[in-house]
């Protein structure tokens, strides 16, 4: 669903073709084809759509959008036939959605692949790192590594471990933040812990060095909730340092201070153990130094 959020009235196209960066043509077709509604009504193209109405587009027809292959870098650690390993910067967003269907990792993927698994907007991912948390992701070249990879996942065979710079001083050694995650009422583009249509989520945590105000800690996930890395560390007072949505202030243009640093699992066809570590980014270790000062 979009919520509009604008000064003056928009015909609904034009606002959709800018909010979806679609073309306006390919928006009237779905319009027509009553695949779009505002406020749960069939409307027209010319429709000015006005500040507070509400947007809902069809599953099938999100599936329907095409996602454009486009020539954006890349840094592969890995590649063979069933596979990827890609170190993802923070910033990208790893599949096209509203607002966002250009310069995805997707789009970047579809431009060098001939990726055969998973949905038209997200084929080949398997799980997913937020827009601004840099690091490593596994993604799925085809339908039969896409299945085998997605039930590794769900089965805890592999591991994911994190580095991350949070606020304040966490006095104990290592924890467990086990506390269930479902969407927050208040906001539904936050997530938050809950009891409300909320599933279980673990997330194990060791420090690995103190600072006057903030902690570099790894985080190891157990389970893969959205944002369940950030939820669970300001559930404790901790917040990801620099996090627009669930810290306290954001310092700096760049995303939160969160990276992928390490997966390991054994490859589904080969069974041959694979260990990858990436770097944190630039951003994150001139923060470090920066502390350390």
């Amino acid at each position: 669903m979009i919520k509009v959020e604008i000064e003056e009235p928009k015909r609904l196209d034009l606002y959709l073709a800018e909010q979806l960066e679609m073309s306006r043509s390919k928006i009237q077709k779905l319009i027509k084809e009553e695949k779009i509604t505002v406020d749960g009504k069939k409307t027209s193209s010319s429709y000015l759509v006005k500040q507070g109405d509400q947007i809902e587009i069809e599953e099938k027809a999100r599936e329907e959008m095409n996602v454009e292959k486009e020539n954006i870098p890349l840094n592969i650690i890995y590649d063979d036939d069933d596979l990827l390993i890609i170190n993802k910067e923070s910033g990208m967003v790893v599949h096209p959605a509203p607002g966002h269907y250009q310069k995805t990792l997707v789009n970047a993927l579809l431009y060098r692949f001939d990726l055969t698994s998973g949905s038209k907007e997200r084929p080949g991912i398997v799980h997913r790192l937020d827009k601004d948390t840099s690091g490593l992701m596994i993604v799925a070249k085809n339908e039969w590594s896409h299945d085998k990879l997605a039930t590794m996942i769900a089965n805890k065979e592999v591991k994911r471990s994190y580095l991350a710079i949070v606020e304040g001083v966490i006095k104990e050694d290592s924890g467990t933040i086990e506390a269930p995650i479902g969407r927050d009422p208040k906001n539904r583009q936050k997530m938050t812990v809950t009891d409300i249509n909320a599933k279980n989520a673990v997330t194990h945590f060791k420090v690995l060095e103190r600072f006057s105000n903030n902690t570099l800690i790894e985080c190891i996930l157990e389970t893969g909730r959205t944002h369940q890395i950030r939820v669970h560390l300001a559930y404790i007072g901790h917040p990801v340092t620099n996090d627009p949505i669930y810290g306290r202030k954001k310092a700096t243009d760049f995303g939160q201070m969160l990276h992928s640093k390490k997966i390991e699992f054994y490859h589904p066809r080969t069974k041959k153990l694979l260990t990858f570590e990436a770097e944190a980014p630039k951003e994150f270790l001139e923060k470090l130094e920066e502390l350390k000062k």
